[in-house]
């Protein structure tokens, strides 16, 4: 299954969530969000939250400064 995370297209395996793709991008574990097909997805849903092919993602890190 390929999804596109921003913009990039990404190579997963087909019941991959977003707790298997964050993993995966080995993305830090607090002060991120993260978009499917343009609606947040809380934190808490996940582990539940299924892919589908060509889904769109995108990831924000929190910044400081300003």
């Amino acid at each position: 299954m390929k999804v596109q995370v921003n913009n990039k297209e990404v190579e997963m395996t087909p019941a991959s969530t977003l707790t298997q793709l964050a993993a995966q991008l080995e993305l830090p574990v607090q002060g991120i969000a993260i978009a499917v097909n343009n609606k947040m997805i809380p934190r808490s849903e996940w582990e539940k939250f299924a892919l589908q092919e060509n889904d769109n993602l995108v990831v924000i890190k929190a910044a400081c400064g300003g």
